[in-house]
């Protein structure tokens, strides 16, 4: 990583949770994702190592520390193969939406159990009919004096079935579009609210997904985060991070998979020479290469001027929409570098191909990001 954004200090902490993903992740990390569950201890430890919300304040549980912290804890669960262990939804996506527009009562009543892993959160906007066009969404919430009343589902919400407090986008004003947008939290033992299908999924398996529905659910008009008919606007300031964060994930995977399969290909044996000898095989590790040099390039850039308070909109929808590409393109080559055993389940990679497919499609798809970027340049 650049020195812009790294020093030693950095790397001790690196090398600390090294340690501990592989003490506690690794070994149990092949059970979980048979179970299509991250348990709940392993939240609660790291919580109690301090690896949950790291930038949070320490009057809410946090360490205080940079954001950059947060990007290693991504980095290291992705060099280890522990795709599913998306821990940073929950520490750099979600908590921040109370960090940042919650009331002080909600904070103290909230973040200390994200901070420790008593609190589970999700995220839920996505719905039956509409993904990407938030404005779109038909979940409504109407105030009954004292209360909301929610009515709609749900689908796709990761850590839906685990979730102890989920964020949920609805229309408090049905008549207009993103600015009848609100958020509003509801905690699992809210009356009317139940989970639906656990989800199964292409990959990502040891990661919950799972379906939400809301039938006359009653929250307390006190659960609205920030003030009504500005969901909107709260989504698409928080999406920057959460594309920020894919795009690392993207990177981070590209480059576990490229080091997993030069030790491959240096390893094993064909016709009585190493796989990499052959020079087709050794000209698409270095195009791979060259392809993850130049995201890392981007991606420090992009951090860097994240912790700086640079707007990265642009660049960030760029990252989104590139690097989940290639860690698609080096995710195919890798596995027909591999042979036969790259299409085994016992193989990381490939378990770590399935799990990056969808990259492309969280947090905005290719599409969406080109959309967006095409506008950004008066196209």
């Amino acid at each position: 990583m650049a020195n812009r954004i790294y020093t030693e200090e950095h790397q001790i902490f690196r090398d600390a949770f090294r340690k501990f993903v592989s003490k506690e992740v690794v070994p149990h990390y092949e059970h979980w994702e048979e179970q299509s569950l991250i348990p709940r201890e392993i939240w609660k430890k790291m919580g109690d190592n301090g690896y949950l919300c790291t930038w949070m304040e320490e009057k809410y549980g946090g360490s205080g520390v940079g954001f950059e912290y947060s990007m290693i804890i991504l980095e290291e669960l992705m060099y280890a193969g522990a795709v599913s262990f998306v821990s940073f939804l929950h520490s750099d996506i979600i908590v921040p939406y109370l960090h940042s527009f919650g009331t002080e009562e909600q904070k103290m009543k909230w973040l200390p159990g994200c901070a420790s892993g008593d609190i589970i959160t999700a995220l839920a906007i996505t719905e039956p009919g509409t993904g990407s066009d938030v404005a779109a969404i038909r979940t409504t919430a109407v105030r009954d004096g004292n209360e909301y009343v929610i009515n709609g589902q749900k689908t796709f919400i990761s850590n839906g079935i685990q979730s102890d407090l989920i964020i949920v986008a609805a229309k408090t004003d049905t008549k207009s579009t993103h600015k009848g947008v609100s958020l509003i939290c509801v905690e699992k033992d809210a009356p009317g609210f139940s989970r639906g299908r656990k989800l199964k999924k292409m990959g990502l398996h040891g990661q919950d997904t799972a379906e939400l529905v809301f039938e006359d659910c009653r929250v307390p008009v006190a659960n609205i985060l920030g003030e009504e008919g500005k969901g909107f606007y709260y989504i698409m300031q928080k999406f920057q991070t959460e594309r920020l964060c894919a795009a690392l994930m993207a990177q981070a995977a590209a480059e576990a998979m490229l080091d997993l399969t030069i030790k491959y290909c240096k390893e094993r044996q064909i016709f009585g020479k190493p796989v990499s000898s052959y020079q087709h095989n050794s000209f698409k590790i270095v195009e791979m290469a060259t392809e993850i040099e130049l995201g890392r390039t981007l991606m420090n850039d992009l951090i860097a001027d994240y912790i700086a308070g640079v707007d990265i909109t642009k660049r960030v929808s760029m990252a989104k929409a590139w690097i989940p590409e290639m860690v698609n393109r080096v995710a195919y080559h890798c596995v027909q570098l591999h042979g036969g055993y790259g299409y085994m389940e016992e193989y990381a990679i490939c378990r770590m191909t399935r799990d990056v497919r969808v990259i492309a499609i969280f947090a905005g798809t290719t599409e969406v990001m080109k959309v967006i970027i095409a506008r950004m340049m008066g196209l």
